[in-house]
């Protein structure tokens, strides 16, 4: 920890990733992989979350060698850490599930967590379900008004277009990876929620493109193609990169409006790049180990 009060912070879960097939479980996480991802840009932040005391070490070894802030004092919590099983289809094509929330359950900011917040101008939350309870709560508190929002609706599948637009009025901005078809009515209740409410929001699809619903002045719907590229190593963990990327340069710009391309076709490469590495992360970032399938924590490079 630096000592100095952040102007980002980042709240989300981290989790151990189980990767069935090989039988390996290493650090893992929207909120790790942006946290990384943010770090090797040097851009500050803090991240507010919480690890169980099952393995608490792969999660703090990797924030302290990459040199992440965080709330030392109230990471640790008692339980399990959050996990997710992880099975890589023949296409290199992830599925994810059997999430767990482990020790997010009933997480719930702490007071010291809250003044790193209270000194915040810019807060991104990976929404799972016990970050949306909390940013509702704060939101109806007040305690998110000063504050630029963003929020990962992740890839929608726990999502209700009623609910996203509960959690929409506390955002200024919203992610959604989206895995179906760009014609689903679904696609299109989104885009009527940004322009409702005014916000803007951003549909990931992958290859196929990035939908874009910009309600923040007028109602403009903009549709962004990507090159496909050839996926050398896994998909996982691009939707990450993309946001990662987006942000740190949406934020530093002091035009948003004319950095809208910009913040757009930087997310795009760094969601490209991401397909080259057979994990969320390149192999470097999980040097320090793993833990196996026995649950004993070795030393490892991440390849499984």
């Amino acid at each position: 920890m630096t000592g100095l009060a952040p102007d980002t912070v980042l709240l989300g879960p981290v989790s151990l990733d189980r990767y069935v097939q090989q039988q390996t479980v290493l650090p893992g996480g929207g909120a790790l992989n942006i946290a990384f991802h943010w770090a090797e840009r040097a851009l500050p932040f803090h991240l507010l979350t919480r690890v169980g005391d099952d393995h608490p070490e792969v999660f703090v070894d990797f924030l302290l060698r990459h040199r992440i802030e965080h709330s030392a004092g109230s990471i640790i919590g008692r339980g399990e850490s959050a996990s997710i099983d992880i099975v890589m289809g023949d296409d290199r094509q992830p599925w994810m599930d059997n999430f767990s929330e482990g020790v997010w359950t009933d997480f719930r900011l702490t007071t010291d967590e809250e003044a790193v917040l209270a000194t915040a101008r810019r807060l991104h939350v990976v929404l799972v379900d016990p970050a949306v309870r909390e940013v509702q709560r704060l939101g109806l508190a007040g305690g998110l008004d000063r504050l630029a929002v963003s929020g990962d609706f992740l890839s929608f599948r726990h999502y209700t277009v009623e609910r996203f637009a509960e959690t929409m009025t506390h955002l200024d901005l919203g992610f959604v990876g989206w895995p179906g078809d760009r014609a689903d009515p679904t696609v299109a209740a989104i885009g009527e929620v940004a322009f409702d409410l005014r916000r803007l929001v951003v549909v990931t699809m992958g290859s196929r493109g990035v939908l874009v619903f910009d309600g923040r002045n007028e109602q403009v719907e903009r549709f962004v193609p990507v090159d496909a590229l050839p996926v050398a190593g896994t998909t996982v963990g691009c939707g990450d990169a993309f946001i990662a990327a987006f942000l740190a340069t949406w934020w530093t710009a002091a035009d948003r409006d004319g950095n809208l391309d910009r913040a757009l076709d930087l997310g795009k490469r760094a969601g490209a790049l991401a397909t080259t590495w057979i994990r969320p992360l390149p192999d470097t970032a999980y040097v320090g180990g793993a833990v196996g399938a026995s649950g004993e924590t070795g030393r490892g490079n991440g390849q499984g």
